[in-house]
């Protein structure tokens, strides 16, 4: 994976992260999500280096092979800003001073963490299957809460560790034949870890308190995105068929905003690579 690449820990502070990186050109963080890895862009990072971009691909803190950090009162410690900052520091400790940033699940929330906090930083922003928080939260219906149950359930106390713990690959279902032997070798050593699983739980638990907050101040006081924004959803995933269209939910978020679907089930980044990479790149160019 990643060939060519480097593959480098980098102190950004609280903890140090894990991270692939390299190319020539305008500068691209890739962000993955739950319970992904940086690996889950294996396929999509050496295409947009082929199209003349550099690439960063972070393992999230507490994800990976990047470090946890203390859990903190209201879990701020994995709150969107907290880990949009970790990104900031990275970046700008890799000389990139301005850069775009693509999202996917989870990561798409960092990624507009990023955009709303650091808009000098930020020159684009794409979210690929994910709508702001609160956008989810005021939609909740009795299918939502049926099909999305662990947005809840992860919220919880304890428990959910003990349930995934018990039995991490049938909790987490993927093969190696889908993801890359990589990949999944990654994956399943991230899914065995229980500080790991703590904090990718830690994520969700601040999903629903401090980072609920966050998106409502932002709301109240009228910040939106001020880059262009592209919106990429799975075809064969279940954000439209929930919400409707996503680009019509994002455009009060950020005005400058367009969007389309990918053909792929929910992990387009290894589903579907090709198609994820041109679009990017023509976003981002």
């Amino acid at each position: 994976m990643f060939a060519g690449l480097r593959d480098e820990r980098v102190d950004v502070g609280e903890v140090e992260l894990r991270v692939r990186h390299g190319g020539a050109g305008p500068a691209v963080l890739l962000v993955h999500g739950h319970p992904r890895t940086g690996a889950t862009w294996h396929q999509v990072a050496p295409r947009l280096v082929e199209r003349g971009f550099t690439v960063v691909c972070p393992d999230m803190r507490g994800y990976g092979q990047s470090s946890c950090a203390p859990v903190l009162p209201q879990h701020s410690q994995q709150s969107k800003r907290a880990v949009a900052g970790d990104l900031l520091a990275l970046m700008r400790g890799l000389g990139h001073e301005e850069f775009a940033v693509a999202g996917h699940d989870r990561g798409a929330l960092v990624a507009l963490r990023l955009a709303l906090d650091h808009p000098a930083a930020v020159t684009r922003l794409a979210a690929l299957d994910g709508i702001p928080i609160t956008e989810h939260l005021s939609r909740v219906n009795a299918r939502f809460a049926h099909d999305w149950y662990h947005w809840f359930f992860f919220a919880q106390p304890d428990k959910p560790e003990r349930a995934i713990l018990a039995d991490p690959d049938a909790w987490y279902s993927a093969t190696a034949e889908h993801m890359g032997p990589e990949a999944f070798a990654e994956f399943r050593a991230a899914i065995h870890d229980p500080d790991t699983v703590r904090a990718m739980l830690e994520d969700y638990r601040a999903g629903l308190g401090v980072d609920r907050e966050h998106e409502e101040t932002d709301r109240a006081a009228g910040r939106v995105v001020r880059c262009p924004t592209l919106v990429l959803w799975s075809s064969r995933d279940d954000l439209e068929d929930l919400h409707g269209d996503p680009v019509r939910i994002w455009r009060d978020w950020a005005p400058d905003v367009r969007g389309h679907a990918i053909e792929s089930g929910h992990h387009m980044a290894e589903e579907n690579p090709a198609d994820l990479a041109r679009a990017l790149a023509g976003f981002l160019s």
